[in-house]
Parts: C-alpha cells; structure tokens; sequence
C-alpha cells in the first residue's frame, strides 16, 4: 500500500515554506470539516489526514525527519496518529478565524471588560425638508456610566465570586468528535465571576444611566437610514474611555415631493385641454417654482426632467434631478353647452382620427369570426 504523502495532502510542494503550508491547511481543513461534509465518512477521513499532515510539516524538527525517514521516522511523536501531538494555540487560532469559536486551550478574561458596547446608536425623525436642507438640532440621549458604588461590578460593595458555571474560567466546553471547543459563558458573561449579592444602586446592571442634550449639525441631503457619528458621546468604560454615538436618521415622508436618492418626484394634475394644446404650466420645486412646457398631445404619467433640481448629493457629487410626471384629468360632470362642444370637436377632427377605434374593432371583429367559421 502506498505511504501518505502530506505534502499531497496539503497541496503544497516539497520546499514550500510554512505561510504556504498553513494557508493551504485553513483551505483544506475548511473544505473537509465535518460541520460543512455531516455523514461523510471520506471528508472526516480527509479532515483527520489534513490535520495530521499540518501537525507535521508546520513544526520545523518533525518535518526534517519526515523528509528524510517518512512517516514511520515519526513513530513515538505523533501520538498513535491522533490530535495529542497539536499545538492548540496555532490550531485554534486557525479555526476561530475560520468558523468564529476557539479551542478549548485559549482562554479569554473578560474581567476587566464592561457590561456593555461602548458605541450607542439611537434613531432620530426629522422631516423631509430638514432632510434635504440640512439643520441644526439639539438632541436629548441617555448613555451609560459605570456604576460609582460597585465600580462597574454589579456585586455589593464590589464584592465578587466565582461563577458557579464556568467555575471561573469565563468559558464553557464542548466535545465535537475529537476536538474540543469552548464558548464564553452565558451565566457571567466570560467575566468568571458573578455578583453574590446585587448592587442595590444599579440592581446588578452594573451601570446608570445619564441624560445627556447634544446640538448636533445634520448635513444637507442626508436620507432615510443613513449614519451620522458623534465622536466621544457614547457610553462610559470602566476606565474612563467613551465610545461613540451612532444616530441613525428616519425621514418623514413628503405630502408632494418622493424622494429617490439624489432624485425627486412630483405629480403634476394635468387637464386634459391642457395636454391637447401643450400648454406650459408653473409647477413647485425644492427651490421655487419651474416652468413646464407640456408636448402637444401629452401622455398620462409621461415625465418630464429638470436636470440638477433634486437633492444635493451629502459627498458633495453635484444634485440629482426633478422629475415632474404627469397626471391626467378629465371632467366629472358636463353641461349640455359643453358636450355640444366637444361633440363639434370630435366632428372636427374627421372621422379618420376620431373614429380611428371604429376600424380597429371591425378588423378584430372580422378576424374573429373567420376564427368559429373555420372550427365548425
């Protein structure tokens, strides 16, 4: 039977150099773990090969003897084939940046860490105008300090005791086949101790609360869901540092004006004479009025484009445009003067054009009848 070679395994040549080696086992350690092949029997056989091979060639002394001797030069070192001969520290890294856990040798202290994001994001509504003008608010927000009577702890007087869950060690473990893996502990948090008796002046939160009013400057044409930071006005650290304020914009909608990026819509109720004769109509804008010169026989819903008077752009790349649609409108009610009227417009116009429809229906008509002749 032919001997394993690990630098098949891996993929990798003879002289490659450990950055190579290492890359190529996160690629094919991904491809062929278990949680990405469930009951694949030959991908859990390719995950332990891949394992072994980089516990091999990863490790200067046991790649010399492999590449003089093979593998049997290693017999004794490699713990039967097994995992015991790893070094976790490497492995683990490699997996937490790959599936986002760690292993079960890498242990984080939490201790000295808050209850709480530093960062704080809050929504604000302004209307459509501010939004697109830009203005000056002042703002009233709540961020988060540490507790002064339990200094951040939550616990009494500060007095804190090991987690009875993680016994202290911030981290719980799990077996997956034959690796071992830890995920923080959801009793204290990865901090490894917990409160024996609350803070009666946070109730454990370990935090207060202070209202806060700010003036903040919204720039033109900031839009719905859009971002703006207030550096250094978030919440409070233990050790006096302060994260950040996010606030995050609604913008109320626009009675007229729909707002499409940079772009702005208006309807624009057209009479029906008007479209006809192509008359030009004042319609608003962001700004003022503007001029529409309607076509001769306008369209309903067709559109007309002002280039440039939309909203300006918050980076600074110039304005976007108006787009003024039309809607048609017709009468609700008329009298006998005017239906006499139109009745002498009609006629005007000839039978060619106000009648067109009349052929139209007698071809469809004539093509529908030879249709039943020819079935019967």
């Amino acid at each position: 039977m032919k001997e394993i070679d690990y630098y098949e395994v891996l993929e990798v040549s003879r002289d490659a150099d450990k950055t190579t080696i290492k890359k190529a086992y996160k690629k094919m350690a991904k491809k062929y773990h278990p949680d990405r092949n469930p009951d694949n029997p030959e991908a859990e056989k390719m995950f332990k090969l891949c394992n072994e091979a980089y516990q091999v060639l990863s490790d200067d002394q046991k790649r010399a003897i492999y590449d003089r001797y093979g593998k049997s030069g290693l017999e004794g070192q490699m713990g039967g084939g097994s995992a015991a001969g790893f070094d976790f520290d490497d492995l683990g890294s490699i997996f937490e940046e790959m599936f986002g856990f760690s292993s079960s040798r890498r242990k984080r202290n939490r201790r000295d860490y808050d209850k709480y994001s530093l960062d704080l994001g809050i929504e604000l509504t302004i209307s459509f105008n501010e939004a697109v003008f830009g203005t000056q608010k002042d703002i009233t927000y709540s961020y988060k300090t540490p507790c002064s009577k339990c200094n951040g702890s939550g616990a009494k007087d500060g007095k804190l005791s090991t987690c009875p869950r993680c016994g202290g060690n911030g981290q719980i473990y799990m077996r997956q086949g034959f690796m071992t893996f830890s995920q923080t502990c959801p009793e204290c948090m990865g901090e490894g101790v917990s409160a024996s008796v609350k803070c009666p002046s946070c109730n454990g939160d370990g935090y207060t609360g202070i209202e806060d009013t700010i003036t903040i400057n919204i720039p033109k044409g900031i839009d719905n869901h859009n971002r703006l930071r207030v550096a250094g006005k978030g919440n409070i650290s233990k050790n006096g540092s302060r994260g950040d304020l996010y606030i995050t914009f609604i913008v109320e909608e626009d009675k007229h004006f729909v707002r499409d990026g940079n772009n702005i819509y208006i309807e624009v109720p057209v009479f029906f004479t008007q479209a006809v004769l192509g008359e030009t109509i004042k319609i608003p804008s962001l700004t003022g009025e503007l001029e529409l010169k309607l076509d001769v026989g306008t369209r309903d819903k067709q559109q007309f484009v002002f280039r440039g008077e939309g909203i300006e752009d918050i980076r600074g790349r110039g304005k976007g445009d108006l787009i003024a649609q039309v809607k048609l409108t017709y009468p609700k009610n008329l009298t006998n003067e005017q239906k006499e009227l139109l009745y002498k417009l009609q006629e005007s116009f000839g039978v060619e054009e106000s009648k067109a429809h009349e052929s139209f229906l007698e071809s469809a008509l004539s093509k529908v009848k030879k249709w039943f002749n020819s079935n019967e």
